[in-house]
Formats: C-alpha cells, structure tokens, sequence
C-alpha cells in the first residue's frame, strides 16, 4: 500500500494538471451532493419506536421530525432593482425600459393588463395607471411588498380586508392602500410591468400605480375610510396629556377626526362630542378597558348616521399613521448568554410570534431553517446561523430529543390542531399568506397530509414538554385574545424587559404583513368524521400531559368538533 502511494506522489509531481483536475472534479461532485441534499429538505416521518411518553394512559404516537432544509430566496427584480420598506435606499437604480418608438410593444402592454382586468370586474374596477412619488405617495394607507408571487388579486384581497377602497400595484411587485387617490393620471403604456407572481397581468410600472376600486370592501370599514374602530372609552384624566393634540369641530364627522389626527401623523383618533383629540396609546390611555358602546352613541353634528362620542366617553378610531415608537430592530449587541427556542408546530402562528417578539424587544430573530421569502419581507435574523448568538430567540419547528435538548429554554406556541394543520396545507401549496386551490383540499393530498402531520402536532407538544428546559406554554388563542399580557410573558423569559408604551404600540401593528387573508375561507368543512376522531384523540392526549404537568390544559375551543 504505501509503495502504491509513494508511486501516485511521484506521478502527480510529474503532472500536476492532471492532479488538479481531478481535484476540481472531486470538489464539484461534494458541491452536487451537498446542494442537493440541502435543498431537499422536506417533511418526514419516522417509524422508528421509542418508549412510552411520561404519565399514565398516554399512547405511543410515533415521531415526526423536520429535516433542515433550505428555501430559494425571493428573487429580486433585476436591472432595476428597486428597495422595499426593508431595502431602503437613497438612490434609484435605472430599469431597462423598451426602444424609443416602439409602440407595438407599449399596446401590447395595454391589451395584456386589459385582458386581465376584465377578469377582476366583479370583485374591483380597474380605473387607471397613475404617477406616484417615493416621498409623496398616492395612496398613503398600508404598503407590503412581494418580489416573487406578487399578484392582482394578492393585492384587492389584502387592501379589501383591511377596508380601503383602492388598491395600486407598482413595479411588479409592490401593493399600495388607500383611501383617496392623491395624483393625476399617466399614460396606460406607462404602467408596462408584469406582476411577478402572474406573468398575464400588469402590475404598475416605474413609479406609476395600475389602481383598482375595491367593491369587496367591507362596508363597515368603508364608511369610514381606512380607519380602525378601537372602540368607546372612557375619557382618562389627564386628557390633554394623553392625547395632546385637539381641535374644536362643530360640523364633526368621523372622516373630519380622522383626517385631521392623520395630517397631524398620529395613530389615534378620539371624537368627544365636538372636539376631536389625537395621540399615542400610553400607559394614562391604554385602550384595555372598553366601555359599552351606548355610552358613545351621541350623533355627530356633521353627520347624522354617525356617532361622534361624548365630553365624557370617547369614540377612538386607530388611524394609517404607523406607530414608530416600536419599529425599531437590531441584533443583539453582544453574544446571547442562551438559545431560547420559539417552537411550535408548523401552522401554529410562528412567523407572527416572531413579528410580536421583534416589535416588543426591538431585537431581531433567528430560525433554524433558512427562508429565503421572509427574509426579503424584513425578518433580518433569517440569514444568521441558529447558533450565532446575534439573535434573541430561535424560530423551530424539530421536535427530536436531540434538537430539543440542543436549546436552553423553549417559548413553545400550541394551537388549536384544526386551525393549525389548514393553515400548514395553506402554507405548503399557497405560501406564507396564501391559498391551497380547490383541487388540492379535494384532492389526495389533504388526507395525505393530514394522516401525516396530525400525530405530529401532539408528538411535538409531547416531546418538547418531556425533553425541553426551561419551557413556557403559550397558547395561540390566548395570544390572540389577550396579546398584552402573554407578549409580557414571552419577553420576560428571553430575559428583555420591555417598556410598557412599546408593549401597547405593538399591539397597534400586531398584524404586519403576515396575516392570511380571511376572505377566501373555505365553504365547507374539509376533516371527514374519521379524521376528527383521531385528531380528538390527540387533543384529549396533548391535554393530559399538560395537566401531568400542573399547566393549563388545552383551551376549551379545541374541543366542540
């Protein structure tokens, strides 16, 4: 043997080309096999047996586990690359635009949007293509941006939900909101830009908005424009430093408060009769403490079918202006001491824990995995390895003795088993905020999934309570409903304690961009009485071993199917 090598040393020292050919050869096939195992990462199941869970009358469920794979990044527009919220920059890059004189192509352009319009007729109207301005925008209600499934319809389901009565897509890409279109119109050939997530529609063009009437907007919401009711309250005692800015209104009217608390750039609107009051919540007017609505139900002067609050009660609307006083994120200065996981089992509301976390400690946060999509839609701590300490906790959803036991404390989010596994099939064939088609929740992959992932959904809760340290439960549901409180909860174990106004100014902005519209739910119950009885099976099993363990057990939603 070492003749033979002594022979090849000598060989390779004659021809050297030859030995660094097949070196470069040798690292490409690593390289091949490498990405490939990477990108392949998908969902598995093991049958491997294990010993029985903890506790008495608990079966044995099996183990899922989910491998770390890695997601293709969005990618970005190219030529003329042009940043989002996330991506700010001062200068503009020049997009590539056709031959000067070539009208054939502009028309083209124009029947390809037209096309696509005429399909949108009966849930928006298209109404034109309209110049905006980075620093003076046409509509000025929400913004979100979509660099790789960005579509029509994407965008008049987001703005509708959220009550405006226009919606503008621009550069491919972007989705506007608003209310009131504040510019004048531009040239159709000028909005020449195919939507990124559907090739035969048009989505704006270079600072040029291709806007539609929504009429699916809810009529609620509409009435009033793009405000949100918070509700009626009582007037705090320190009313002029609560709320500091005032004006008298005796022709008042919702749209006049509004409007005017909107100029004056805050997120609160308050109508106490005929003054109209503007400011943050705070801790001396918190919004927690609502009031039966009669109590506001005096008329406004300037509009009869409307209620304008009392000089004792107030009416208060949440205006678009965005709260900043939480908008802020950062890494963590210095190494964190300790790896706390944010752990859930996929579909169980993780990416908008994440959000709430970000906004309440102003740190950003990491993931196991590697999300090429959230990333482009400002989750920083996406491109970080897990273990690189930058990060205040660890987005996961493994559930293996291993993992587990890899992190030294666990936020771990539990939902109700229903709601989490349509939201995963959601994810897995329409994305973080879109849809599963018709055919696939008709098809063979819903009972597929669900015979797959249900027995995950319990083995992960089960896992992580056996093997876990330093374990916080969290419920969705009660996330949902009482967001200040277990938002304190979550922080106070990541070792962060945050200041009360930014624990209130998050739940201003605690939707973001990562809430799956609810206007496209689905018209019929897709869990068979088969799939039920097991999935019940589960919850009774989750439940048990949370009480084993003197928790609360599973809320009482989880249960009426």
């Amino acid at each position: 043997m070492a003749k033979l090598l002594v022979k090849l040393q000598r060989y390779f020292r004659r021809k050297p080309v030859r030995f660094f050919t097949l070196l470069a050869l040798y690292l490409a096939a690593g390289s091949l096999v490498f990405l490939h195992s990477g990108f392949a990462g998908e969902s598995t199941v093991t049958g491997t047996q294990r010993a029985p869970r903890e506790g008495p009358g608990l079966p044995y469920l099996g183990v899922m586990q989910l491998s770390r794979g890695f997601k293709a990044a969005a990618t970005m527009p190219e030529g003329g690359r042009r940043h989002g919220p996330w991506f700010k920059s001062t200068s503009k890059e020049p997009v590539e635009r056709g031959k000067a004189g070539d009208h054939s192509s502009s028309r083209s352009w124009a029947l390809r949007g037209r096309s696509g319009r005429e399909k949108e007729e009966d849930r928006a109207r298209y109404i034109g293509c309209y110049v905006d301005n980075t620093r003076r925008r046409t509509l000025r209600g929400v913004s979100f941006f979509d660099y790789k499934k960005m579509t029509v319809f994407r965008c008049q389901d987001n703005c509708a939900e959220r009550g405006y009565l226009y919606a503008g897509l621009e550069f491919g890409a972007e989705c506007y909101c608003g209310h009131k279109i504040q510019a004048s119109n531009a040239s159709e050939s000028e909005c020449n830009m195919e939507c990124k997530g559907e090739r035969s529609n048009t989505c704006g063009g270079v600072n040029r908005l291709s806007i539609y009437r929504l009429e699916l907007a809810q009529e609620s919401a509409r009435r009033y424009g793009s405000a949100i009711f918070r509700g009626c309250f009582r007037q705090p005692d320190n009313v002029s430093i609560a709320l500091p800015v005032s004006r008298l209104m005796l022709n008042m009217s919702v749209d006049k408060c509004v409007d005017f608390c909107t100029e004056k750039e805050y997120p609160l609107s308050a109508l106490a009769g005929t003054s109209c009051r503007c400011g943050f919540p705070t801790t001396l007017f918190t919004l927690h403490e609502r009031e039966d609505e009669q109590l506001c139900a005096q008329k406004c002067a300037g509009e009869e079918f409307e209620s304008c609050g009392t000089t004792e009660y107030l009416l208060v609307y949440q205006t678009q202006v965005q709260d900043n006083r939480c908008m802020d994120r950062r890494f963590l200065p210095s190494r964190a001491k300790q790896l706390v996981a944010l752990a859930s089992f996929p579909g169980a509301g993780n990416t908008w824990a994440r959000h709430l976390i970000e906004l309440a400690t102003g740190f950003y946060t990491g993931s196991y995995y590697f999300d090429g999509s959230l990333y482009n839609k400002g989750f920083k701590g996406e491109r970080d390895h897990w273990r690189s300490g930058r990060t205040i906790c660890i987005k996961t959803h493994e559930s293996g003795q291993k993992e587990i036991e890899s992190f030294d404390a666990a936020i771990l989010l539990i939902r109700n088993p229903y709601k989490a596994l349509m939201a995963e099939f959601n994810r897995k064939y329409g994305g973080h905020i879109g849809f599963a088609a018709h055919a696939h929740w008709k098809g063979k992959e819903w009972p597929e999934f669900v015979a797959n992932y249900a027995p995950w959904w319990a083995t992960h809760t089960l896992d992580w309570l056996r093997y876990g340290k330093k374990v916080l439960v969290v419920h969705f549901e009660d996330l949902k409903q009482d967001l200040f409180v277990q938002l304190q909860r979550m922080v106070g174990l990541l070792g962060i304690t945050a200041c009360q106004d930014r624990l209130l100014c998050v739940e201003g902005q605690k939707d973001g961009n990562f809430k799956r519209s609810g206007l496209r739910k689905l018209e019929y119950d897709p869990y068979t009485p088969e799939m039920r009885k097991m999935i019940s099976g589960y919850i009774k099993t989750v439940d048990a071993a949370l009480k084993l363990r003197n928790l609360s057990g599973v809320p009482d939603d989880y249960y009426p199917r």
